[in-house]
């Protein structure tokens, strides 16, 4: 993995995110990653596929080397980035899911259950996500049997 400071990092989330989705850009901003923000830009009640698929689709095209989605449950905002073929998110609320999914699965996106983590405990995930590059190997295989083939 590149450092943080070489990175262009995708960020969306809802109203339920939006708090930790500032201070996540913060701490990334203050490692030196370039930051994208997708929006919300307050925690006025909105709708994260709105915010979703722009950031997935940033992911997809290589302008952001990685995403962050966050919602309540990192459900909605993940099961939005994954309807795109390029976009491997993953919802993680411990550090060694985020390790997982990225040696293992090779998500370039983290998706982060704002109600259900804490402040300090996200960041501790969002370090980890990037810490850890792919192992390829037989996860590989099992990565590129992701994509839909086209009918």
């Amino acid at each position: 993995m590149k450092p943080l400071n070489q990175l262009t990092i995708g960020i969306a989330s809802d109203h339920a995110g939006y708090e930790l989705k500032e201070v996540v850009k913060q701490y990334l901003e203050g490692e030196g990653a370039n930051v994208r923000d997708f929006g919300t830009h307050s925690a006025e009640s909105c709708d994260y596929p709105d915010f979703a698929h722009p950031l997935a689709e940033a992911v997809e095209k290589g302008e952001c080397d990685y995403g962050i989605a966050i919602c309540g449950s990192a459900n909605g905002i993940s099961m939005t980035v994954n309807k795109h073929q390029g976009c491997r998110a993953a919802i993680c609320w411990k550090p060694e899911l985020a390790e997982l999914a990225r040696r293992h699965n090779d998500a370039n996106v983290l998706s982060l259950p704002a109600r259900f983590i804490g402040t300090e405990e996200a960041l501790e995930v969002v370090k980890t996500f990037f810490a850890n590059d792919f192992e390829g190997g037989r996860h590989l295989r099992r990565v590129e049997k992701i994509p839909v083939a086209a009918k």
